[in-house]
């Protein structure tokens, strides 16, 4: 064979085996450029950053539901962690500057649309992705069983004649409780003495103790104290009645005060976390969350079932957002 013949021939042997390991080189292309994330979430365990002391509402909806979702997502553990301090700053905060990967999650609470129009916080509602509502929970004015105190009329009268004597306790600078305490002064026109602690469960503790002389809190917060008539609740901050032990008690508005102060729990992810570990985090959410263990526990606690998809989530940060923006420079709580 000639020369040029035993060239021609070796080229269009090279080309034929290089045309047979393209589709291959071309499916190990496409599978690398997949997201780490789509291939193999979750491959460790999931932490769920809770940013409040233990003990309180907002422990208890991220436990149950860590609890619950364990069933629908069993590859991994769903491991709590609490994280408290300056109204849940911290907690969120570590989320929204974590890795978007999918493997440390946030409970989201009210506060998050509060706290950046209080303290100098680098986070907002745009820095999280939203994956669902999992609970939400009116304001309630309790005091200890033995006050003297037996109505809201009576407390609000109190603390106008006496301004700044009243110690109020909430669940930290810049809370949706201490929010709640604060909104209650503007529409009443009188004036507490705001005692903060780093969640709902120490100030519970404070009121039990004789420390402080009310709380703002949920009602799910102080149930079993108002049950075994160590607390009383007075008034609570929502539309209608709440239920179990409460079912006496009456709202604000029927008080002739027109106010209505609620907190919200919901899981959320940092922003950028890819869309497959979202809409996975999403489905199992929706079935944690309608989970009958899940909801036992909340109505137990008396802490409200709320579940919400993504969208209706977003919905109501964005609204209260908005809102809280407003009303709180007229509040001057900004430090």
């Amino acid at each position: 064979m000639k020369p040029y013949h035993r060239r021609a021939t070796q080229a269009r042997s090279l080309g034929s085996r290089i045309a047979a390991f393209l589709p291959v080189w071309c499916i190990l292309l496409a599978a690398m450029s997949l997201p780490a994330a789509a291939q193999t979430y979750p491959s460790r365990p999931i932490e769920i950053i809770v940013p409040v002391t233990a003990g309180g509402g907002t422990d208890v909806v991220g436990r149950a539901f860590a609890e619950a979702a364990r069933k629908y997502l069993p590859q991994q553990p769903l491991t709590v962690i609490n994280k408290p301090g300056a109204s849940g700053a911290i907690g969120m905060g570590d989320v929204a500057s974590a890795k978007p990967d999918g493997y440390k999650l946030a409970i989201l609470i009210s506060e998050l649309t509060i706290v950046p129009y209080i303290n100098n916080v680098r986070f907002s509602i745009d820095d999280f992705t939203p994956i669902a509502r999992l609970n939400a929970d009116p304001s309630a004015i309790t005091v200890s069983a033995n006050a003297p105190w037996n109505t809201i009329g009576e407390f609000l009268a109190y603390a106008r004649k006496n301004p700044g004597e009243v110690k109020v306790g909430n669940g930290g600078q810049g809370s949706i409780w201490h929010l709640a305490a604060a909104s209650l002064e503007d529409k009443a026109q009188v004036k507490f003495s705001n005692v903060p602690f780093s969640g709902a469960a120490p100030a519970v503790i404070s009121l039990l103790g004789g420390h402080i002389d009310a709380l703002a809190v949920s009602p799910g917060e102080v149930s079993q104290y108002v049950a075994a008539g160590k607390l009383k609740t007075l008034a609570i901050m929502s539309d209608q009645r709440w239920g179990g032990v409460f079912e006496k008690v009456p709202t604000l508005k029927e008080s002739g005060i027109d106010l209505k102060v609620e907190v919200w729990r919901g899981l959320a992810a940092p922003k950028n976390t890819p869309s497959e570990v979202i809409d996975l985090l999403r489905d199992v959410s929706r079935q944690a969350a309608n989970d009958p263990a899940f909801r036992e526990t909340l109505a137990k606690a008396n802490l409200g079932w709320a579940y919400a998809d993504a969208a209706a989530f977003r919905t109501t940060m964005e609204r209260d957002n908005a809102s809280f923006k407003q009303l709180i420079p007229k509040l001057q709580l900004k430090n």
